[in-house]
């Protein structure tokens, strides 16, 4: 496995050129996020996403996580997209807001029709940078069962480096005080599946027209 700095502009942009080209390609790749390294794919790819699932013990019928890299391509791979879900992902994207949504059920990925999927658009450019050319990615932390999530690009190639094909260093990263809150918005109610660093204050403040519900 190659694993590539990005340290400096040089480097970093030939690390997010390579990583673009194995996302492409269906690999399997360790990226930064802003609190944790994470193995990604593309989620179009029936080889990376059953690569993924592997590489964490999941099922054909788990829901996978996808980042996104902009509140603009959510429209394309979930429905109901309503205004106060457009609302919420204005006010705190990229940040620590998880929304799972109804898949567009026209896409032709490997991604059950009948779980939702759950969205993010992260802070850390690596890993920005590698959304804007690749759009959505599915996303998964690089920690082995029962593992801490890896902090270092070391932990996470001893953890899943097996599975990748490529590896960026971005360096020692800072873990989040508090999780993303997660928000089940894909039926008629939304509910909080976990609150972590914003408040049932702060979303309603943003959207006012919620109805939040004990998940």
């Amino acid at each position: 496995m190659l694993i590539l700095s990005s340290a400096t502009s040089s480097e970093r942009d030939r690390a997010i050129g390579a990583a673009v080209s194995a996302v492409k390609r269906g690999d399997l790749v360790l990226l930064p996020t802003e609190s944790a390294y994470a193995l990604v794919t593309d989620p179009f790819s029936s080889r990376g996403v059953a690569a993924l699932r592997a590489a964490k013990g999941q099922t054909h019928d788990s829901p996978l996580s996808l980042m996104v890299p902009s509140a603009a391509t959510v429209a394309g791979i979930a429905s109901g997209v309503t205004a106060p879900v457009n609302a919420l992902m204005q006010a705190f994207w990229p940040g620590p807001l998880t929304l799972l949504l109804r898949p567009q059920p026209t896409l032709a990925w490997d991604l059950s029709a009948d779980l939702p999927i759950a969205v993010r658009m992260p802070l850390h450019p690596v890993l920005l940078a590698v959304l804007d050319k690749c759009g959505p990615l599915a996303v998964t932390t690089a920690n082995a069962p029962g593992q801490p999530a890896p902090l270092t690009i070391e932990a996470a190639v001893e953890q899943l480096g097996e599975c990748a094909s490529l590896a960026v260093d971005a360096g020692v990263l800072e873990p989040a005080d508090l999780p993303s809150t997660i928000l089940d918005m894909s039926g008629l109610d939304t509910s909080v599946v976990r609150l972590g660093s914003l408040s049932i204050a702060q979303l309603q403040q943003v959207a006012p027209g919620i109805n939040l519900q004990a998940h």
